[in-house]
């Protein structure tokens, strides 16, 4: 019996380290973005990369709709594929962390979470020169320690996520799913690089196609797409006024 005690004290104690602080901050809000308010303006997210193939691909649909974006990139591909992320700055898109390896804050301790955002925040600044402003949790899990921990960041959820890395879901449904946002501060989120848990590899391929109908379909609607660095920028603006 003091085994099965032992197990039901473990379980316990993981639940409210990890799953029930995301709950309780995910419902609540607490001192995270999930949206904005403004109309016609939608802000891009993409999760997971960069990836070799798919990254370049997407920066080359993002440029010819002149649409910026944000991503949301794991430390370990930024020091493995540098210049793809000195493009995506160059270009104008707001760098954000997602945590050097694509790994649940529901299994790191406090000081593997902070070691997972400060590596991440060397290898965005050896590359492009700037400290990152942003920060999103893989799976969007966060833990007891988080909010401490990831305190000098604004922390970045999302109002619509996709399932894109499915192929499926990325060829029947996705535009559809795209094209049913309300355009009213929504947070989309989407992936570039399917080497991750759970995620097929070749899905971003799908994703681009069905987002560059999108992206065409929503600059003649009047739609305008903003950077999470934009965005803030254009806040603080208004504040000061």
């Amino acid at each position: 019996m003091d085994w099965m005690l032992a197990i039901l004290i473990f379980i316990l104690l993981f639940l409210c380290y990890s799953v029930i602080p995301t709950v309780l901050i995910r419902r609540s809000g607490l001192n995270i973005v999930k949206n904005f308010n403004q109309k016609q303006a939608v802000v891009l997210t993409f999760d997971d990369g960069p990836n070799p193939v798919y990254t370049e691909q997407l920066l080359d649909v993002l440029k010819k709709y002149q649409v910026k974006a944000t991503f949301f990139v794991l430390g370990s591909r930024v020091d493995q594929y540098p210049e793809i992320v000195k493009r995506m700055h160059r270009e104008g898109h707001t760098i954000g962390i997602h945590h050097y390896r694509h790994v649940s804050s529901w299994l790191l301790s406090p000081l593997g979470l902070r070691n997972q955002l400060i590596r991440t925040e060397k290898a965005i600044y050896s590359c492009i020169q700037e400290y990152p402003d942003f920060y999103r949790p893989p799976w969007g899990h966060f833990n007891l320690a988080t909010l401490f921990m990831a305190k000098k960041y604004r922390l970045i959820m999302w109002s619509d996520i996709f399932s894109d890395w499915r192929i499926d879901v990325c060829k029947s449904t996705l535009l559809q799913k795209l094209t049913a946002v309300t355009a009213e501060g929504s947070i989309l989120l989407l992936h570039d690089c399917g080497k991750t848990l759970g995620a097929q590899e070749e899905a971003p391929r799908y994703m681009i196609e069905s987002l560059e109908t999108y992206l065409k379909e929503s600059k003649q609607k009047g739609i305008h797409f903003i950077s999470l660095r934009d965005q803030f920028k254009e806040s603080e603006e208004i504040v000061a006024l």
